[in-house]
């Protein structure tokens, strides 16, 4: 029913969240620019492994230990991703981004912003949410998580369905299988609604929430980083730019035909 050509995306990987057959870090195709974070946290041990980590995952990693030299550097920098400690001294990982936020003449006014908490409760994180952060990392955290953190930049290197994020997140193949069935209506219905702009309007974003949960439980993970791409812009009080809908829409056909390779 759907016929989208091939981009050479692996459709289902099972145990390999990279999504990255080559063994290159975090799939970045030889001769390319990794991408840029910046992790701030006034803990020298969470800093060490955060930079380690994201060195390991291929991107360019800079680390500095207080509130006040994270803002400094993003009004200096530009980061593709930053990663923010909630409780620093000088300036916590909300403030941070609300000093880099209000100044648009800083490079990095507009990057990709993670809190990250040893301590969190449900209201902090969805305080947090509501903030202008794209995701909340609490610590500690594994390299899985990291990887899931780097989707948010990179969603090209994700797998299209990922069994392990699938089968933690549910606790069994058949419940994993019964809820992936149940996304895969839920995606062919959004799909439809595309070719009626469905996009532009104001409800849409209540949709994508429940769409990037929906791709959590069943490791649809390219989508869920193609979804936070457009939440974030929706954040910004941005329309969605072409392209991004399309590689958005390409996604969606793209896990729809996975989805219905898997089903018994």
């Amino acid at each position: 029913m759907f016929n989208t050509p091939s981009n050479g995306r692996s459709a289902v990987l099972s145990g390999n969240p990279s999504g990255n057959p080559s063994g290159n870090p975090a799939g970045h195709p030889s001769g390319t620019h990794a991408l840029r974070v910046l992790v701030a946290d006034d803990d020298p041990a969470s800093r060490l492994f955060l930079v380690e980590a994201m060195r390991t995952l291929g991107l360019e990693a800079e680390a500095c230990d207080d509130g006040a030299a994270a803002i400094a550097r993003g009004r200096r920098e530009a980061y593709d991703l930053l990663l923010l400690d909630c409780r620093m001294p000088g300036a916590g990982a909300q403030q941070v981004l609300l000093e880099l936020r209000g100044d648009p003449a800083a490079p990095s006014a507009e990057s990709t912003a993670v809190a990250t908490s040893a301590e969190m409760d449900a209201a902090e994180r969805q305080r947090l949410l509501s903030g202008g952060f794209t995701e909340v990392l609490q610590k500690p955290c594994d390299l899985a998580d990291l990887r899931r953190i780097v989707a948010l930049v990179q969603p090209d290197s994700q797998p299209l369905l990922d069994d392990a994020q699938g089968l933690a997140s549910t606790g069994s193949e058949p419940i994993m299988r019964a809820m992936r069935a149940l996304l895969r209506d839920e995606l062919v219905g959004i799909y439809q609604d595309l070719a009626t702009a469905v996009l532009t309007e104001a409800g849409f974003g209540d949709r994508l929430h429940k769409l990037r949960g929906s791709c959590g439980f069943c490791g649809a993970t390219a989508l869920a980083a193609r979804v936070t791409q457009l939440q974030e812009q929706l954040k910004l009080g941005r329309a969605i730019p072409p392209a991004m809908h399309e590689r958005f829409r390409g996604t969606l056909l793209e896990t729809i035909e996975a989805l219905a390779a898997t089903s018994p």
